[in-house]
């Protein structure tokens, strides 16, 4: 027989797929189905064909007619036909038709997908892409098949309303279906182009594709094309300008009449190009993607299957589906971070027996006595948590949030003098040196409070009256002389020094503890996983305590901490000042020069935060530096400035606000940069230029750098032209001082991205997640803690894809999990 099946086959099966809703092929199946039939018909010679052919009535199938039922039971009987006149066999033999499961089950990439082939096989076994093109694909991080199966668009443009010629509506996307009357080259603007006529029955429209004279050869006279794109307005009448186009031929569209996806590119790929290497990728291999979700799970979720929730992303039937395989695809990536973060808790705390701390309550009460302040409540209750921790044989994993002046440093030294009365050492590392100065020098303070100053050393202060030995704290950092730094890395070997603070540095191989038994680690979004576990193998299995001021709201924290548990400083010490912010218009701005003038008159300093240059840190460098020069000459000539950006270096940056903190410069101008933490308490105004492009969160860490000593604080927002959102988040920021409730804000109003980076040193990355639905993340996190409860180890066997699933996932986007 010479009559070729296979589109009949291929639309039928797309029908199925599509769920019987008529919509496999534009025009509808009917249209389709008589022209196939009627062109077919003469080829068919056996004459028991020829009468099953017409009993399937295919010119004349009036599908658009039928029930929901009838459809799935005629494609049904036709796919029965196809399977014995393309296998015949002996004609004695019944033949019953083929269970509909088996027959529609053979998806394309199951078919396509080559032997000896994987997900891991590299993209050139993909028709069409090269060892040339693949090059370029490897520069967006696709290297493998599965790489491209997750390279999901950017987004998608939505040409799936067909309007004919007369409801064409200018300066909008626009498909239509229309038959070429003529296509010729053109000249426009001097460059060879391509003009075609096509119609429909309610008129005709033009069309002309600039710098494109090649497509002449392609839309022949009476051809039908599919056209989606914006139409402009010429001589009083509409033209597509560039759309998109293919032929209208029995097979699935790619580039119009659809959701049209939108892919990330890079120099020498095209998005036409990328789109159909794509859409063959898609449907080759999707399927053979296996579902690492049990079930029962996914049922109970109402989540789609894995292959289709894929394919659904690239190429979606509609939105709501299109919706459906995003929620399946930022479930996959959270459930394996959540379990993954669970295992690795579950790794630490009962892989190595922890170090239990006996309760030396009189040298807690000494500390706690000597302070010129009551603990808050909220202090009182953390640090009854961390005690608590430290007492069981199991290493503590914490994570402490408080905001700027919360008092977790407080709570910090009393856990590390904990360590040392058990005769263990404890580790603080901070993300800056001049950070671990800071903390350095506060915590002395308050030893010095509690006991008595006994040795000071460079880098090297001793305490007596808080133990019946002396207690030793050193700073190292990055800077000390060679020398200098052995002598103290030796004594930490020793075992002579109770309390080391410092930055990287702490984690760096030159460094060894005798008995390190806690470590606290400063500002951790600053810090990757990868860092904290390094920290944590100097010792055996030291106590980790995790602190930030960046309020993160609680199912944030769990998601992305999930292996730390949570304690909040959720107020701040009585008598705490409010920094009164005011959101100025661009008309205030002189008079806040002149407010800055009148406070530093009075001995105060001053920030000026330069505004966000999105393009690179360079470019935002040259913005800072060009501001620095105006202020400096022309606002405040007779004053001292200082200069803070991203390409300075280390000890640059430290310089400056070395200089800063010791009020030798009155206003320090700083790209946003400026670290988190500074503690300048003669600093009591804020001014932030462009403040609507940053978030709230953000907004709010750059006030907390005023307000630290006892003079009243400023925070001042200059903003020339913001939008709708940005003046929402502008009155909240005015009005709002608690950082959590603004963390919340900021998550509802832009998403958390802009105040907490998504892509953690250390975490697996997230593609189709936002941190910002909380409902998901909750959900998540539940069925995560459910199935780890009933399998921490995922042995079983159901659970069997997902640990293989979550081993790959850990290891080749995160590194080894610690």
């Amino acid at each position: 027989m010479s009559v070729d099946f296979a589109p009949l086959r291929k639309i039928l099966e797309l029908e199925h797929k599509k769920g019987y809703t008529d919509s496999a092929v534009i025009g509808g199946l009917d249209k389709f189905l008589n022209k196939w039939a009627v062109k077919s018909m003469g080829a068919i010679t056996d004459p028991q064909s020829q009468k099953q052919f017409h009993r399937l009535r295919l010119v004349n199938s009036n599908y658009t007619s039928l029930s929901r039922e009838q459809r799935t039971e005629w494609v049904n009987e036709v796919l029965g036909f196809l399977s014995e006149v393309e296998h015949p066999v002996d004609k004695k033999v019944e033949v019953k038709p083929t269970p509909r499961v088996h027959r529609l089950s053979s998806k394309p990439g199951v078919r396509g997908a080559g032997t000896g082939l994987s997900l891991n096989s590299p993209i050139t076994v993909i028709k069409g892409i090269s060892q040339n093109l693949a090059a370029k694909f490897g520069k967006l991080g696709v290297s493998t098949v599965r790489d491209l199966l997750y390279f999901f668009p950017n987004r998608h443009l939505d040409y799936s309303q067909r309007k004919s010629i007369s409801q064409l509506t200018e300066g909008k996307e626009e498909t239509i279906i229309a038959n070429v009357w003529q296509a010729r080259e053109v000249r426009l603007g001097g460059r060879r182009s391509t003009e075609a006529i096509v119609g429909d029955e309610t008129g005709n429209v033009r069309v002309v594709w600039f710098n494109n004279p090649y497509l002449v050869k392609q839309l022949a006279t009476n051809k039908r094309v599919v056209l989606s794109g914006r139409v402009v307005m010429f001589n009083g009448r509409p033209v597509f300008e560039s759309p998109e186009w293919e032929l209208a031929e029995e097979r699935e569209l790619v580039h119009t009449g659809r959701l049209v996806p939108l892919y990330p590119l890079t120099q020498g790929l095209k998005p036409r190009q990328v789109r159909k290497l794509m859409k063959g990728a898609v449907d080759q291999w999707a399927y053979k993607m296996e579902d690492c979700l049990p079930p029962e799970l996914r049922e109970r979720c109402n989540l789609l299957e894995l292959p289709e929730a894929i394919s659904q992303a690239h190429f979606p039937e509609d939105e709501e589906v299109k919706d459906r395989a995003r929620v399946r695809l930022a479930f996959d990536e959270l459930f394996l971070l959540q379990l993954g973060v669970l295992s690795r808790k579950r790794q630490w705390q009962e892989g190595q027996p922890g170090s239990p701390f006996a309760a030396k309550t009189s040298v807690l009460q000494t500390l706690l006595n000597s302070l010129p302040f009551e603990l808050t409540v909220a202090q009182q209750k953390v640090l009854r948590e961390i005690l608590a921790d430290l007492g069981k044989p199991i290493p503590m994993s914490r994570l402490l949030q408080g905001e700027v002046g919360s008092g977790k440093t407080v709570v910090a030294t009393a856990a590390l003098l904990m360590a040392a009365a058990n005769e263990y050492q404890g580790a603080f590392m901070a993300p800056t040196e001049i950070l671990a100065e800071q903390h350095f020098t506060n915590i002395c303070h308050l030893l010095s409070r509690a006991g008595h100053q006994e040795v000071t050393e460079d880098y090297l202060h001793s305490y007596s009256g808080l133990l019946p030995r002396l207690v030793t704290v050193a700073l190292l950092v990055g800077d000390i002389k060679e020398a200098r730094k052995q002598e103290l890395q030796q004594l930490i070997l020793e075992g002579e020094i109770d309390i080391v603070i410092g930055t990287h540095a702490l984690i760096q191989k030159g460094v060894e503890f005798a008995r390190l038994g806690l470590t606290v680690v400063d500002e951790q979004h600053r810090f990757g996983v990868t860092q904290r576990s390094a920290l944590r193998q100097k010792g055996f299995s030291p106590h980790v305590l995790v602190m930030t001021a960046t309020p993160i709201p609680r199912t944030l924290a769990l998601t992305l901490y999930g292996d730390l548990d949570l304690s909040v400083i959720d107020e701040l010490p009585p008598g705490r000042q409010v920094i009164k912010t005011k959101w100025l218009k661009p008309r205030q701005r002189e008079s806040a020069y002149a407010f800055i003038h009148r406070q530093v008159a009075a001995g105060r300093q001053a920030f000026i935060i330069c505004p966000l240059v999105e393009e690179s840190e360079a470019i935002q460098a040259r913005a800072a530096i060009a501001e620095y020069e105006r202020l400096s000459q022309e606002v405040f000539s007779e004053l001292k400035l200082g200069l803070l950006h991203g390409r300075m270096s280390a000890a640059e940056k430290d310089g400056v606000m070395r200089r800063f903190r010791s009020n030798e410069l009155n206003i320090l101008v700083s790209t946003p940069v400026v670290e988190v933490g500074i503690d300048v308490p003669n600093a009591t105004v804020m001014l932030i230029e462009s403040a609507d492009r940053f978030g709230l969160s953000q907004l709010h860490q750059f006030r907390g750098r005023v307000g630290r000593g006892k003079e009243q604080s400023y925070c001042m927002l200059l903003s020339e032209n913001p939008s709708e959102i940005s003046r929402e988040r502008l009155d909240i920021i005015e009005k709002v001082q608690d950082g959590f409730e603004l963390a919340e804000e900021d998550l509802r109003l832009r998403g958390p991205g802009e105040f907490f980076g998504t892509r953690q040193s250390g975490l697996p990355d997230l593609r189709m997640a936002k941190l910002s639905d909380v409902a998901l993340l909750e959900l998540v996190r539940s069925e995560a803690i459910r199935l780890f409860e009933k399998d921490k180890t995922l042995e079983k066997p159901e659970h069997a894809l997902l640990a293989k699933e979550l081993a790959r996932v850990w290891t080749t986007e995160a590194g080894e999990m610690s």
